[in-house]
């Protein structure tokens, strides 16, 4: 793996708001088939990194590349040139992110849901859209539910949906934003079973987490942030239970159950 390029790249990446520095200086790299688990307090600049990485927020500093294409600029002699909103969409079809909160559009089903964005971004039709989005739902539990609107489902069931939602548009990378925050403790392990799953299935995925046993089972990398950039990453093991840094030491005796 370590031969192979990275299918993520982040080089020296810097975001600020206003006065403040919320990522200064990120380093990542992500092979294709990893999972990567972010953990740190809340301030670190984890959400912020994400949204860099699909361009919802512009970079003031470094460089984010996708499968080999610089996310939100084109390298022109020499130099990058930030891309039109219309150029930075069709990037993020390749790019699947799942929020804190579901963002389901609420006049519609929940298969419409997942089939809108295979349909009007990828223009596949829309029968074959609608039979790859009900094996989707049956994969994260919810094929009975196709028809029934997001205000009759369970938090749960909805960051469900979310997640069948972005796989519908065959992501190379999936982006999990703290997926399991907004939900009531008994509707976590239904959500993290399907991150489960698409772990095993070889899914490239970065996810932000307070789900210290979910980093454990699923990750390869644990990546630790403070203060907007890499305290410290490597195996579950090591980060989780021999962290070599103080601070790392100091948040996991916090979280850890």
């Amino acid at each position: 793996m370590e031969s192979e390029q990275p299918l993520l790249r982040a080089i020296g990446v810097r975001k600020r708001y206003g006065g403040t520095e919320v990522l200064r200086g990120m380093d990542l790299s992500v092979h294709k088939g990893q999972v990567v688990c972010l953990l740190g307090p809340s301030g670190a600049g984890k959400s912020t990194f994400l949204r860099c990485v699909n361009h919802l927020e512009t970079i003031d500093g470094g460089q984010v590349w996708v499968d080999g294409e610089p996310i939100g600029f084109r390298l022109r002699n020499g130099k990058l040139h930030e891309l039109r909103e219309r150029e930075v969409a069709v990037q993020r079809r390749d790019i699947g992110m799942v929020f804190q909160r579901f963002n389901l559009f609420a006049h519609r089903s929940v298969l419409e849901n997942v089939v809108e964005g295979p349909v009007t971004v990828r223009r596949i039709a829309p029968g074959k859209a609608r039979e790859s989005g009900l094996a989707l739902l049956d994969r994260v539990g919810l094929a009975d539910r196709a028809d029934a609107y997001p205000v009759l489902l369970s938090g749960g069931q909805q960051q469900r949906v979310a997640i069948a939602r972005a796989l519908a548009m065959r992501p190379k990378l999936m982006l999990f934003d703290e997926p399991t925050s907004a939900l009531d403790p008994e509707l976590v392990g239904d959500v993290l079973e399907v991150m489960r799953g698409l772990a095993s299935d070889g899914m490239t995925m970065i996810v932000v987490t307070h789900e210290t046993g979910f980093a454990r089972e699923a990750a390869d990398e644990v990546v630790f942030m403070d203060d907007g950039a890499v305290v410290e990453s490597g195996p579950p093991g090591q980060v989780l239970e021999a962290p070599r840094h103080q601070r790392t030491r100091q948040f996991l005796a916090r979280v850890l159950p």
